[in-house]
């Protein structure tokens, strides 16, 4: 016995000798990394703010509060003047008003075996150092933070929010998630067995790097009001959805873009169909605004004038298909500018058809269509543009009055934007500046403006376009007292995916003012309404509420200037032989195609 004592004791001895002496070190690292803890430490996300400093989406410091069950039923407070083990029933009692949480439910929370439960979540500084201050064992935080979005539901699907688990969940939150997230930090330290720290043990901190604020070019209260034009329009007249987007003419910022239906960004769970902006997302065939694009080449490339006589017949036909305006009428002689101004179809075909199709394509890429606006932003379509050499017969024709082809709201009131601009597009941006982390803001790098048609095409069809808001014009609604008005109406029939056809119509009506010296673009569009569908009666008030707003806001006078006279029909029926008339020249077979 005594022999096998020794042995016992020598392996032992032998044992306490190598780990105290031969393995001492390995032994210490390995206990010490047993006993270390590593805590996150979350940047605090930068601000988004408008062109103002308002803010649009900011963070809040809060606690996420934990629980380590096995700890909490050694709690021991005063009672009555005298020290008591009090448990879980009095860590329950104390905890309930703190974070407004029931009794009996703290008491389920804090019993059991578990090593980490989270207790409750968003809990304000404040009320965390109450708790803290209790004492209560097991009872630990952990640093997080609550984003909070002031003009709710007003900027939504612009701004974007954040998702439970802290990362960008949509919007200008993605768009900019690299400057506005930051670099998190973390805390390394030695803890007993109970989870706490040990004082005086070796820690590490690594501090948090807080994220950077972002400057927008919108203004809030435009914004706002806009929101709320658009949201009233599409509950009216039963549409499916609305967009309004407003923008500077001489410097492409976005000072609104407007989105309904919306949602709640404080809580965004609630309508996840409702995240995305459609002002970017949704492409649609954008009808009669479409024929802008299609006066500004003609009159570009001298295929017509302004004043020149166009006959209009009820009916043409080209490539086996017919062709009619919005209404029946006998045979019409309008001015070109009188075509715009009535939105006619056969008009804009006689014109339109008279620049080569290639021709006619370069400048639909020129006005931006078929390419995205180069922000970024999250979900922005390109809309569709079909390279000439691949349209059908009929499409060759459709796309001169902006059907057969696919924009969206940002490409639309970009049109109006380079026709405004004399003629130069200036590529759309909505951030105006980045802060350096220490309250300065460092302007981001400005687009360069492209040349799309001459600054004399510009003014014709600007002074063209005043037609549209005149008495003979298809939207008068649109007139604004005091102020020069330019504008398109556009009602458009609507293709629907989901029944794989056209269905319903798209109702639109873009413009700018004061139109002799253009500062701003509104651009309305309005998803398949029900009660009413033409674009000047439905789209043109709230462009008229949106531009009369916005001219205030701005501050921007009235010129003083007196509209041109736009002739809309010639002053008497054109001899059948005058060839300065344009005509439908006769059938298909009869001409050359371009």
């Amino acid at each position: 016995m005594t022999v096998a004592i020794l042995f016992v004791f020598s392996i032992f001895g032998a044992q306490l000798l190598r780990l105290q002496g031969f393995d001492a070190s390995a032994v210490s690292a390995d206990a010490q990394t047993n006993r270390t803890a590593t805590v996150a430490l979350p940047a605090m996300r930068g601000s988004i703010v408008d062109r103002n400093g308002t803010i649009l989406a900011s963070s809040i410091e809060r606690r996420t509060v934990t629980v380590d069950q096995t700890a909490v039923p050694k709690y021991i407070k005063s009672v009555n003047g005298v020290r008591a083990t009090v448990g879980v029933a009095g860590a329950a009692q104390d905890l309930s008003p703190l974070l407004g949480v029931p009794v009996d439910q703290l008491v389920t929370e804090l019993t059991g075996t578990s090593r980490y439960r989270v207790l409750a979540k968003n809990v304000t500084p404040l009320n965390w150092r109450k708790i803290s201050e209790l004492g209560i064992n097991g009872i630990y935080s952990e640093a997080t933070s609550d984003r909070n979005y002031p003009t709710s539901t007003a900027a939504a699907s612009l701004v974007g929010f954040v998702q439970s688990d802290g990362s960008a969940g949509g919007g200008l939150e993605v768009l900019m998630n690299s400057t506005l997230k930051g670099k998190a930090g973390r805390t390394i330290f030695e803890q007993s067995q109970d989870g706490r720290a040990i004082p005086n043990a070796r820690s590490e901190t690594t501090e948090p790097v807080p994220g950077k604020d972002v400057k927008l070019t919108i203004d809030s209260d435009l914004q706002w009001f806009a929101q709320n034009a658009v949201a009233q329009k599409v509950i009216e007249t039963k549409a499916l959805s609305g967009t309004v987007v407003v923008q500077n003419v001489k410097t492409g910022e976005l000072l609104a873009v407007a989105s309904y239906p919306t949602f709640d960004p404080n809580q965004p769970g609630q309508d996840p169909e409702n995240w995305t902006n459609k002002a970017f997302n949704d492409v649609y065939e954008p009808g009669s605004t479409g024929k802008v694009i299609t006066a500004a080449a003609a009159l570009e490339e001298g295929a017509v004038t302004p004043s020149e006589v166009v006959e209009v017949p009820n009916r043409i036909h080209r490539s086996g298909t017919e062709f009619k305006d919005s209404h029946d009428h006998p045979t019409e002689y309008l001015t070109f500018a009188g075509v715009l101004a009535q939105s006619s179809n056969i008009g804009t075909i006689l014109a339109g058809e008279k620049v080569k199709a290639s021709t006619m394509y370069s400048y639909f890429k020129k006005f931006g269509l078929g390419s995205t606006s180069g922000m970024g932003f999250p979900g922005e379509g390109p809309g569709l543009l079909t390279d000439y050499k691949d349209w059908s017969g009929s499409q060759r024709y459709t796309v001169l009055f902006g059907q057969g082809l696919s924009v969206n709201a940002l490409q639309a009131a970009g049109v109006f934007q380079t026709i405004a601009n004399d003629g130069v597009r200036i590529p759309p941006r909505i951030v105006a500046a980045t802060s350096d982390g220490h309250g300065t803001f460092t302007p981001v790098p400005k687009a360069k403006g492209v040349k799309v048609v001459s600054a004399e095409t510009a003014k014709k069809v600007r002074d063209m376009l005043e037609g549209v808001v005149g008495k003979e014009g298809t939207a008068p609604e649109a007139k604004i007292p005091g102020y020069r008005v330019a504008g398109k109406t556009g009602t458009a029939d609507r293709y629907d995916a989901k029944v794989g056809g056209y269905s319903g119509k798209t109702a639109s009506f873009i413009g700018f003012a004061p139109a002799d010296d253009p500062e701003i673009v509104v651009a309305v569009t309005l998803q398949r309404p029900i009660k009413g569908y033409f674009g000047g009666v439905v789209a043109g008030p709230v462009f008229k509420d949106v531009m009369t707003y916005a001219l205030q806001e701005l501050q921007i006078p009235p010129t003083g200037t007196k509209s041109p006279t736009v002739k809309v029909k010639a002053d008497q029926t054109p001899d059948p032989s005058d060839a300065t008339v344009l005509r439908d020249r006769g059938s298909d077979a009869a001409r050359s195609r371009p």
